[in-house]
């Protein structure tokens, strides 16, 4: 991958930007094919952390990750990564010490046991020559699941609401020593139902809002989530009249499309989800969603392209795709 001469000559606030950017996508590739090998029987799921923590917490100005990994499978507990992940037109030194820093936003989020959280970080190295590198670590541990009889019996089509949990992670004492507690954010047991319906609706807000239907993604989350940036918008694709649907790779999609201009070409790009599995997340059935695409998971098309369409496509295991074309 090489930057464009228009890329190369590119102000030096966007270029942090870009490599801010270009840094997450890597990352959050990496850590799906990552996860998708090493828990095979699982789908792999990224919501972001900000939205999904300001459900239950209002801390300005604390390290947090950048994203979790939820990885599930429908009537089984989920595990969860917290993710880090930066990017930088540097070398290697300079990913080692992004790296360092990473480690600090994931170490803010405990799930279960204390220190037990197993975490992801990442760092991109995008230098001006030469290839891009992906830098990463990981921590391993025995917690980030969420399990017990009260997490399982959690339905995901039932409305989360707003929590106000004070943002520590105790500390295990000794001796009958009082518990001590350090600040961050700790998903305990208690806690583990309420936890799990959040990540799956944040994460089915995102799908929606990929396929541009704000009706439904508005269901989906709290007043501390935001949901009130889709309040009167509600997209056709999930109406009665579509607003952009496309056939690709034999499937038909809802969603919607957007016109740009790539070193003066103009582009079309269409990102949509599935039809059948948009109607059923724009009706609120996230259980029923997440059963089908579970079962469907070998059956999605591999292709990068499609001639129908004319252009590269991208069909995820989610059911969602990105495709791309030219335009006269």
């Amino acid at each position: 991958m090489t930057l464009s001469e228009e890329g190369k000559v590119i102000a030096e606030h966007y270029k942090i930007l870009q490599s801010g950017e270009l840094g997450i996508g890597f990352a959050l590739m990496a850590a799906q094919r990552y996860l998708s090998r090493q828990h095979p029987d699982r789908m792999v799921s990224i919501a972001p952390a900000d939205i999904v923590l300001s459900a239950g917490w209002r801390a300005r100005g604390q390290y947090r990750p950048q994203y979790f990994a939820e990885l599930w499978k429908p009537g089984k507990p989920s595990l969860v990564l917290p993710i880090a992940c930066k990017g930088n037109h540097s070398n290697a030194a300079y990913s080692y010490g992004q790296l360092a820093a990473a480690s600090a936003h994931v170490e803010a989020m405990h799930i279960g046991p204390y220190d037990e959280t197993p975490a992801l970080v990442f760092s991109t190295a995008l230098p001006k020559d030469g290839p891009a590198t992906i830098h990463a670590l990981q921590a391993t541990g025995t917690g980030g699941w969420l399990h017990g009889s009260h997490a399982q019996a959690v339905s995901l089509d039932d409305a989360h609401t707003d929590e106000h949990f004070y943002p520590d992670i105790k500390q295990p004492t000794e001796d009958g020593k009082p518990p001590s507690s350090v600040t961050g954010f700790h998903v305990t047991p208690e806690r583990h139902g309420w936890f799990r319906r959040v990540l799956a609706r944040t994460s089915a807000a995102g799908l929606t809002a990929f396929a541009g239907d704000g009706s439904a993604a508005y269901q989906y989350l709290t007043e501390n989530q935001g949901r009130k940036h889709f309040t009167g918008f509600a997209h056709a694709a999930a109406g009665t009249v579509r607003d952009a649907a496309e056939t690709i790779l034999g499937i038909d999609f809802l969603g919607t499309d957007h016109v740009f201009r790539l070193n003066g070409v103009r582009v079309e790009a269409f990102s949509g989800v599935a039809e059948d599995l948009l109607r059923l997340l724009s009706k609120g059935r996230v259980e029923q969603y997440r059963q089908e695409v579970y079962e469907r998971r070998f059956a999605w098309p591999s292709s990068s392209w499609d001639n129908s369409w004319n252009g590269p496509v991208s069909v995820h295991l989610d059911g969602s795709v990105l495709a791309m074309r030219l335009l006269p």
